[in-house]
């Protein structure tokens, strides 16, 4: 049996358990669930009432939910495991081994201050002399890094304490850098709240790995707005880790809806404003990728939530032609069935104010079609990525003004006149 501490800042949480068989457990420390007031660590693990939940059953290989959505995805998951030299499957060894970087507040250690030990197979066996330098997920490798001299980006040399996450040019889709960084633009002049962000020459970046290409143009960087401009840890976690799910499960078993109302309970009417802006923007530049994780919460103080500043708004259209919303809004994923009544229902089901929803959804589609004109031309965007976010904006309906929820305010309004002529 192994031992890791969980904290948040400087605050003991728990602890992580690997059992016989690699199974793993978390439980809560005794100092952290006496009831008294503790930093959040997760929404999943109170209950309706606000009182900490007991810690599930263990987990085979895998970490409980929330700790699996703290580790990378992809090929950045396998490019760490490989260099920790663990495998990409046993989520304990690998939260070891980047558990002093992970998003938000939360640190996972060994109490004594130990590496990762060597395990039964040449493949596991690690040592402490393979600094980590990586946060975070995604398709493009992203990396933590501090701002160098002359705005160019450098890898800090122990990972830790880096305040951007920069993300490299895509092997495999075009201009992604250049493209999302025009959309986060494109958000901030819709009024979305958006961190600061930019785009570098990845030759001007200082310690990336030796077998990483270095001329493969601009690469994108955001602000961490989980740390502090001294290096301080912010807490946040992802709908995923809210609602217990798995990162595989990021587009199943939720859908707006559902997020819009834990937004509402947890955060209030200002989170509901921001959830439903952002939800018209991700229709209307064609992001199909705006699933759980790519929507967070944050504790400013460890207490209060309200809605992470945005991220990974890139309109996927560009790349996938054909593809749908990641979950469903209002019972479809289709863009061309979009209309208000879809915005109306759902702020029925989440028990929303539904003429206020309404508004927000007229406003940020106004605002929309009133900037994209200039941002269109100024914006470093492609020809592909010009034409899907200007066909959606002339032919979605909430857009457009169409729809059921239109064709019903029309054919009352008409109805009414007919009865004042008959008077």
């Amino acid at each position: 049996m192994k031992e890791l501490d969980v904290r948040l800042n400087q605050t003991i949480v728990g602890h992580l358990i690997n059992l016989d068989g690699d199974r793993n457990l978390f439980t809560f420390d005794p100092s952290y669930s006496d009831g008294s007031r503790h930093p959040i660590l997760s929404q999943s693990f109170h209950d309706t009432r606000g009182m900490l939940r007991e810690p599930a059953r263990p987990t085979s290989r895998r970490l409980p939910p929330f700790f699996s959505n703290l580790l990378p995805e992809g090929h950045l998951r396998q490019y760490v495991a490989n260099r920790g030299s663990v495998n990409q499957d046993r989520e304990f060894p690998l939260i070891w081994l980047v558990g002093s970087d992970l998003p938000g507040a939360v640190i996972v250690t060994d109490p004594a201050g130990a590496p990762l030990p060597p395990t039964e197979t040449a493949k596991e066996r690690t040592t402490a002399s393979h600094p980590l330098r990586f946060s975070l997920a995604g398709v493009q490798l992203k990396f933590s890094a501090v701002l160098g001299r002359d705005n160019g980006l450098r890898i800090p040399v122990e990972g830790m304490g880096g305040r951007w996450i920069v993300k490299l040019p895509s092997a495999t889709y075009d201009r992604v850098p250049e493209t999302e960084y025009a959309m986060m633009s494109f958000a901030r002049e819709v009024g979305i709240d958006v961190p600061h962000i930019g785009l570098v020459p990845t030759s001007r970046i200082e310690g990336l790995p030796a077998d990483m290409r270095h001329d493969l143009g601009d690469a994108y960087m955001i602000r961490r707005f989980d740390r502090t401009e001294s290096g301080g840890r912010v807490h946040i976690e992802d709908f995923a880790q809210i609602q217990g799910l798995y990162p595989e499960e990021k587009y199943r078993r939720t859908s707006y809806g559902i997020m819009a109302a834990i937004v509402n309970e947890v955060v209030g009417a200002d989170g509901v404003e921001e959830f439903i802006r952002r939800l018209v923007f991700t229709v209307g530049i064609g992001n199909a990728d705006m699933h759980a994780k790519n929507w967070s919460l944050i504790y400013p103080d460890g207490h209060g939530a309200r809605l992470a500043p945005a991220y990974d708004f890139v309109p996927t259209l560009r790349y996938i032609p054909d593809d749908v919303l990641a979950l469903n809004l209002a019972g479809t994923k289709n863009w061309d069935e979009i209309d208000m009544e879809r915005f109306e229902r759902l702020a029925d089901r989440a028990h929303l104010s539904i003429r206020h929803v309404r508004g927000i959804v007229e406003d940020t589609a106004k605002r929309m079609l009133q900037v994209w004109p200039r941002v269109n031309t100024e914006l470093p965007m492609d020809a592909p990525t010009r034409s899907i976010v200007t066909n959606l904006l002339r032919t979605v309906p909430i857009f457009t003004g169409s729809g059921a929820s239109t064709r019903r305010a029309r054919m009352l309004s008409a109805r009414a006149a007919h009865a004042a002529e008959v008077e």
